[in-house]
């Protein structure tokens, strides 16, 4: 039925686009003004509500995004018909003069397919633009610059609408998904969740270090609370911030435990923090997402490479910037000492799992180095140098941990980069559903009896 109305709908658009020439072919007598009156008003509504089908979706947002989505289908399918048309008509195809015997005919029949055609894609264009959240910047100035570029724009024509219709789809699937197991509270644990950021982030009120992520999982049950810790500072200054916050929650929500789901260095931290009297009967579980357990061997090398008088220039740079933003005492170096191989290695043979605590991992890896978004995409290269495989930023190596471990990667080119695994840029791409990745994760942590 849907692409029956789709059919319909842009044999109206091409018959109205030709009015002039399609009356000429047709014998209307006395009824040419109901008809153009009936295709204008058929026309008008066109763009008012192109698809009954995109009534059914969701939310609002979604509705005008999938509608903005079917005037562009259709502006492609009706253009590529009209010239089609013309052509065929300029030749006197269709037994009406061609463009040498009545060329003022044709071309007010052309400013007339402009026109139609200008107000169904400038209509869909502005649509999506305005509602859609995975164009990104990037690919609505891709849009606006090759807009102009024949063929070009016609590719990135492409990848918008079906960019847009994959978002309608997914978000789509992913509301009536969460409807459905409402009920089941699947991610509701015995203990809250507590969230620990990585290294060079904070959690901002305005700006979640996790993306959508948090949202979904308080949509499928979940209670929610942030480490909260220092953007750059040693594992054994962060460490004691999250216990500190680990006892502040406890101590003010009267949970007895939490689950701890630690990011990148947030995991090194985390470990840290059970080691601190007081903490460990505190912590059911802790889960590690593209952790350095083992430490970047490109670190040592960067650190060893760079001149002392770089990294201070470097320090306190940085040092200066985040104390602005609200860390108290930032240390850039230690921060990044702290994640190197050598470093690593000296805390592993000192500071080992506690007993009652579960202890789990996940990792990732980037399959070609242009799919991560920058800086990933230059660091992925010195990282594999030293480490191998990786994320863009750890290597394969040194993400397992704990009882039990998952690898996570997708076919293709593409693969799963360590801003990925934490939604960093709200990207939906195929193979790999983050929100239900992370949902999944905590449905498994209720399931052991956390």
């Amino acid at each position: 039925m849907k692409y029956l109305v789709r059919a319909i709908n842009i044999l109206i658009i091409v018959i109205l686009s030709n009015i002039l020439t399609v009356i000429k072919i047709v014998d209307l007598k006395n009824f040419k003004l109901p008809v153009v009156i009936l295709l204008i008003l058929w026309f008008f509504w066109i763009n008012i509500s192109p698809s009954h089908a995109n009534r059914k979706l969701e939310t609002k947002r979604l509705r005008r995004c999938g509608n903005g989505c079917e005037l562009l289908i259709m502006f492609v399918a009706s253009t590529a018909v009209n010239v089609i048309y013309c052509i065929a008509g300029f030749c006197g195809v269709y037994g009406i003069a061609g463009l040498k015997e009545d060329y003022k005919l044709w071309l007010l029949n052309i400013l007339i397919i402009v026109l139609v055609e200008n107000t169904v894609f400038w209509n869909g264009i502005i649509r999506v633009y305005l509602t859609s959240e995975q164009l990104g910047i990037r690919l609505r100035l891709k849009g606006l610059i090759c807009g102009m570029i024949p063929i070009v724009h016609l590719i990135v024509l492409g990848v918008i609408i079906k960019t847009t219709s994959d978002e309608v789809k997914a978000e789509n699937d992913k509301i009536v998904t969460n409807k459905k197991r409402h009920d089941d509270r699947i991610c509701e644990t015995k203990y809250p969740i507590l969230l620990v950021h990585g290294v060079f982030f904070r959690d901002y009120r305005y700006l979640n270090y996790w993306g959508r992520v948090p949202k979904e999982l308080e949509e499928n049950g979940a209670t929610l609370f942030y480490g909260k810790q220092q953007s750059a500072a040693s594992v054994a200054d962060c460490g004691q911030e999250i216990a500190d916050r680990i006892l502040e929650i406890v101590n003010e929500y009267k949970c007895e435990k939490i689950n701890i789901i630690a990011h990148s260095k947030g995991g090194l931290d985390s470990r840290y923090a059970l080691t601190i009297p007081g903490i460990k009967e505190h912590v059911a579980s802790l889960t590690t997402i593209n952790t350095p357990h083992r430490g970047c061997e490109f670190a040592d090398y960067l650190l060893s490479k760079i001149s002392q008088d770089k990294k201070e220039l470097m320090a306190n740079a940085y040092n200066g910037t985040l104390r602005k933003l609200g860390d108290h005492e930032p240390d850039f170096i230690e921060a990044v000492t702290d994640l190197t191989a050598s470093s690593c290695k000296k805390r592993n043979e000192e500071i080992k799992d506690v007993e009652g605590v579960y202890y789990q991992s996940v990792g990732s890896k980037l399959n070609v180095a242009g799919a991560g978004r920058f800086p990933l995409n230059f660091s992925y290269h010195l990282v594999n140098s030293f480490d191998g495989a990786n994320d863009g930023l750890v290597g394969e190596n040194s993400f397992e941990w704990g009882e039990n471990y998952e690898f996570l990667t997708v076919k293709g080119k593409r693969g799963i980069s360590h801003g990925d695994m934490i939604d960093l840029n709200r990207e939906n791409f195929e193979g790999f559903d983050v929100r239900e990745f992370y949902v999944q994760l905590v449905a498994g942590l209720k399931k052991r009896g956390y």
